[in-house]
């Protein structure tokens, strides 16, 4: 049996922590100015160090993870029902439904995910609940492959052939017995949900047009430390690092779910 992540589980509630709660009690502003700290490297005073303009990289790294998980959360969870709702519609109905269901996911799957964003964001002024909207409407069809083929396999299950000759309302089946089995896979699909949208996020950020100056993520500050990168290191490595911690974790997170979700199936078929 695969062990319980204990240390990344550890690893987000810290970065949690650290990005929603550490900002009330630290004694340096995100925006603050200091203008004879410019490019300090980290040391006791500024643990990050500072940048061009002499704020302090730690208050920024804080504040721009609020804004990259809110997206992340929020993109992963719209996604993720989304694809819970159509697949399920596709699996439990079928026929023509499970046919215009298909046509529509296979034209958003023809695009290049990255690239349809590209495009999305090029036609809407980016905000925090623009990106949502966008990430979300383009993150949904792998979920919902995945819920129509789980659909598919309990539709044809005895009980719920019995409850359908039985004539039980189809709403009442579908969230009374579809939805508690479907979860360990809308779980397994919001953890690799959530990671995606904050690299997605965090690439359109790093492209300049995702969230725009004054407002920053974690892509933004790896944005603004593009260009002095070759002097000052840490401005580009800390939100980095923040990102690849949250997304690490996140896919240990989810390959644990997955693979208790398998043990439970194999168990459940002997």
């Amino acid at each position: 049996m695969r062990r319980f992540p204990l240390v990344s589980t550890t690893v987000l509630v810290l970065i949690f922590l650290v990005c929603f709660l550490v900002p009330f009690f630290y004694q340096y502003s995100a925006d603050t100015l200091h203008p004879s700290q410019i490019l300090l490297p980290p040391s006791f005073e500024h643990l990050f160090g500072t940048d061009r303009l002499g704020r302090d990289v730690l208050a920024r790294v804080m504040v721009g993870g609020q804004v990259s998980l809110l997206i992340g959360i929020s993109s992963a969870i719209i996604a993720s029902v989304l694809g819970l709702v159509i697949g399920i519609s596709a699996g439990f109905f079928g026929h023509r439904i499970d046919k215009g269901i298909i046509i529509l996911i296979d034209l958003f799957l023809t695009f290049p995910t990255f690239f349809l964003l590209l495009a999305l964001v090029s036609y809407m002024s980016a905000s925090i609940w623009v990106l949502v909207f966008i990430i979300s409407i383009t993150g949904w069809m792998g979920m919902a492959r995945l819920i129509r083929s789980e659909s598919f396999a309990i539709a044809g299950a005895a009980f719920i052939k019995i409850l359908t000759i039985a004539k039980v309302s189809r709403w009442k089946i579908v969230f009374k017995y579809f939805t508690p089995l479907l979860s360990p896979l809308f779980f397994i699909s919001f953890t690799f949900g959530v990671s995606g949208a904050i690299l997605a996020e965090s690439g359109l950020s790093f492209l300049g047009i995702g969230i725009t100056p004054p407002q920053m993520s974690w892509g933004v500050i790896l944005s603004e430390g593009k260009e002095v990168i070759d002097i000052a290191w840490w401005l580009s490595f800390f939100p980095g690092l923040f990102i690849f911690l949250v997304t690490f974790s996140l896919i240990q997170l989810s390959d644990y779910l997955q693979a208790r979700s398998n043990e439970k199936e194999t168990q459940s078929n002997f």
